[in-house]
């Protein structure tokens, strides 16, 4: 195990930039990226927090997602992982170090723009885990434009259908299989606060996260299900290599914030943990900024 929990200087805790330009096509490869992201691969570890449970994660494969799957496999759960077909590479280190924990993975490899892939991925992860209890949506697509004539209607419409529609369509076909005490968890952003100028459309849908999932936590506590929201900063993920960033862009990135260093996706595992677990038991209709420094309001 690496030295992620002995005191440090969190500042220098990771690399910083500059770092190497590294394009990538949508939707990119953590396995590609210079430095390779920690996700928490050797680095997280559990003590039994989430045992017996059954997680959805959709974008499981990379970033925050698979952060996320692993620390809920090292805390006991059972993990359904969604992703995209070209994505493939990534999703099979995860289902290997999910089930190098002794829990079950499922993979499922599909597009969350297609209403009806939504609804089948959910049935197959109950039918597969015999049950859900954790709902992690957090694929996302981000890819900037440097000015509003740049951002076509496909651009729009396969954004909102990404991080909007497919959240809705999620949701809607998973709640009726939560039992009281289940967690949604949903991913937004710093983005939903403080927009970049290049990111009109990613900001916009960020910003609907926040609110539908407000929305949904005081329809949901009814049922004793808890909904809540992380709002990720500048995080060195795959989405900024493959579009989510300009290439200079990716080079520095991080740079601006107070630590002078994007967040590595396995620093907000313990966030997706904590809002997963009992230990959130009071925790409802909350956004947790895990920024850097940059507050969310």
């Amino acid at each position: 195990m690496s030295d992620r929990l002995s005191m440090q200087d969190p500042r220098t805790q990771y690399p910083q930039p500059p770092f190497p330009r590294q394009p990538q096509p949508a939707p990119g490869i953590a396995s590609k990226m210079d430095p390779v992201p920690d996700h928490g691969e050797t680095s997280y570890q559990g003590s039994g927090k989430l045992e017996g449970r059954k997680a959805l994660v959709t974008g499981g494969d990379s970033g925050i997602g698979r952060a996320a799957a692993i620390a809920f496999a090292r805390e006991g759960a059972d993990v359904a992982i969604s992703y995209l077909e070209t994505e493939e590479a990534d999703a099979k280190e995860v289902v290997q170090l999910i089930e190098a924990e002794g829990r079950k993975a499922v993979a499922l490899p599909g597009d969350i723009t297609d209403e009806a892939w939504c609804r089948e991925l959910v049935a197959r992860t109950v039918e597969q885990l015999g049950g859900l209890d954790i709902l992690v949506i957090n694929a996302g697509r981000q890819q900037n434009r440097e000015d509003i004539s740049k951002v076509t209607s496909e651009d729009f419409d396969r954004t909102l259908k990404t991080n909007l529609y497919a959240m809705h369509w999620i949701a809607q076909a998973a709640v009726p299989h939560l039992p009281a005490g289940a967690s949604v968890i949903t991913t937004a952003s710093v983005q939903a606060y403080d927009p970049s100028a290049i990111l009109l459309d990613y900001a916009t849908t960020k910003a609907g996260i926040v609110a539908y999932t407000k929305a949904l936590s005081k329809q949901l506590l009814k049922k004793g299900i808890r909904a809540n929201v992380v709002a990720p900063g500048p995080f060195w993920t795959a989405l900024q290599a493959s579009g989510g960033q300009p290439p200079e862009k990716v080079a520095k990135f991080g740079a601006e914030s107070e630590y002078g260093r994007p967040g590595q996706p396995v620093e907000c595992a313990p966030i997706y943990v904590l809002l997963a677990s009992q230990d959130g038991s009071f925790i409802n209709g909350e956004v947790y900024g895990i920024t850097g420094g940059a507050g969310v309001a």
